[in-house]
């Protein structure tokens, strides 16, 4: 046997070694756990990634809402020929080529045409120097596309001439009729056809444009464009009514998504700017839609300055709302699906081979569908009666979601999508929690995301705005028509009626009957 006798020095020196080798070992095990940390969570991220670009985006499981809108606008200029011209020819010959004339082109004359006489009153055909009857010596004719479905034909407008047959200083024309674009090509038919084509059954200007052609409506689709911008600039009195019916509601939704306007001062083409949206949940249905620059306060204070103090606002859990509610005085209510959505985003990407339902995500999902089920069956019930239900069922399942909050938020990774799950619920519990206390109070934006979707049909379809104006032009006319799909009206009947009416419309009470709910439709 070895008898070994070391000095304090060498001892104190061997217990020195010990501990740093102890000490590094705990050290290289704390690193071991961040690199496994950071390991998954980048394996979550790529799961995450992947499944956003290949799973099903169905909000059983999640839901991928596009961001993106098209103004087909985009290829419009200011001085794109959608007012009446005089007919050019085709080129004129220039010594060694033949130079095409600036003009637009005359319509298909093999087109049938109605023929609409715009006469003097009699008591107008009167020659102001001699008293004596004017009589008729010819017409001004202009023509404009009318578009019926299936259908399409020239609106021939000829407005009577008259002169004096004693002198010739007695010549009188009857005057052109109002329109929403002044010596617009197109009819308030057309211009409807065309608004409700884009902007309700998705289908873009140029293709617009190629079906027209199929029958004799030889049109580019930067006419068309134009014509939509300045149709979208006409009814900014109508927008500017609906928003202060709107304001006025005691419920009002709210939600905003990214579009890209490519020619903005200032601004690089990649740039992101927002479309807002805005909907009541009292009174007559309003859906509202702005462009702005940015997703900042300032923005969103011009959008709700004028909101009734003590409101309920419904929003996501996006900081500028809580501002917004913060100075107006309004009741916050927040969104449920949303934060269901996170849960629903952390059970996709855990491998198949360890998906439980006592997994904490699924735990969650399932107790959020339970407060669904209490809102399917108090749906169609009365305020006070939805109220009832809700204190005897939804309180207690939100006691149980706020006990696994409260239990598993510290024991969860805080970068993982679980974590900033929890950390979703657990920042916006209170007004998660607040549409309990009021039956009339909705438990989601869901409403306000719904009237979203017909902007994003799907990017290949809708990429981006050319202009800020052709921006403000399309957020008006969808305004119009998802506010007639709210209130039940024929979309294109409305606005064939109100393309009619609006540039006869002088007072704000005209301006008032033209509104979806007050309008009087034709045949």
């Amino acid at each position: 046997m070895l008898n070994v006798t070391l000095t304090a020095e060498e001892f104190n020196t061997l217990i020195a070694q010990r501990e740093a080798a102890v000490t590094e070992r705990e050290a290289l095990r704390g690193e071991l756990k961040v690199v496994k940390i950071e390991r998954d969570l980048l394996q979550e991220k790529l799961n995450a990634f992947l499944r956003k670009l290949f799973a099903a985006k169905s909000e059983a499981r999640g839901n991928g809402q596009s961001e993106l809108f098209n103004e087909a606008e985009a290829l419009v200029s200011a001085d794109v020929p959608v007012t009446e011209e005089v007919p050019v020819e085709s080129g004129i010959e220039i010594t060694g080529h033949t130079r095409q004339k600036r003009g637009r082109k005359p319509l298909d004359p093999a087109l049938p045409r109605e023929i609409v006489r715009h006469e003097l009153p009699e008591s107008e055909r009167v020659c102001p120097h001699d008293g004596k009857t004017l009589v008729e010596i010819g017409v001004e004719t202009s023509e404009q596309l009318d578009i019926i479905p299936q259908r399409v034909r020239v609106i021939q407008h000829q407005r009577v001439k008259y002169a004096c047959p004693c002198c010739d200083q007695g010549i009188k024309v009857t005057p052109a009729p109002a329109r929403i674009i002044p010596k617009g090509l197109l009819t308030e038919a057309a211009l409807a056809w065309v608004a409700t084509s884009k902007y309700q059954d998705s289908l873009p200007l140029y293709r617009q444009a190629a079906l027209l052609g199929r029958f004799g409506g030889d049109l580019s689709r930067n006419t068309l464009a134009g014509s939509m911008i300045k149709v979208g600039e006409a009814v900014q009195p109508i927008i500017n009514l609906l928003r202060d019916h709107l304001l006025d509601a005691e419920l009002v939704f709210g939600d905003e998504t990214v579009i890209q306007v490519l020619k903005e001062s200032g601004r690089a083409a990649q740039s992101k700017s927002y479309l807002w949206a805005q909907m009541n949940g009292t009174g007559p249905p309003v859906r509202l839609f702005g462009y702005a620059p940015g997703r900042g306060g300032t923005h969103a204070e011009q959008l709700y300055a004028g909101i009734r103090e003590g409101a309920v606002l419904m929003s996501d859990g996006y900081e500028v709302y809580n501002g917004i509610a913060h100075s107006h005085g309004l009741i916050h209510l927040g969104c449920w699906a949303h934060a269901r959505r996170y849960f629903v985003e952390a059970e996709a990407v855990l491998p198949k081979a360890v998906r439980r339902p006592d997994q904490l995500a699924t735990q969650f999902i399932a107790a959020i569908a339970r407060l669904y089920a209490v809102e399917a069956k108090v749906k169609g019930k009365g305020v006070a009666e939805r109220a009832q239900l809700r204190e005897a069922a939804s309180r207690s399942i939100l006691a149980e979601i706020q006990h696994l909050l409260v239990t598993h938020r510290h024991s969860v990774t805080p970068g993982s999508l679980l974590g900033k799950a929890l950390h979703y619920l657990e920042a916006q519990w209170p007004k998660l929690i607040r549409y309990v206390e009021n039956g009339a109070w909705p438990i989601d934006n869901n409403l306000c995301e719904n009237a979203i979707r017909p902007f994003v049909v799907g990017r290949r379809n809708w990429l981006f705005a050319d202009t800020v104006a052709g921006a403000n032009a399309s957020a008006n006319i969808y305004s119009l028509i998802e506010t007639c799909k709210a209130n039940g009206v024929d979309t294109y009947r409305y606005l064939v009626a109100l393309f009619k009416a609006l540039p006869l419309a002088t007072t704000a009470d005209d301006y008032e009957q033209l509104l979806p709910w007050h309008l009087t439709l034709g045949d």
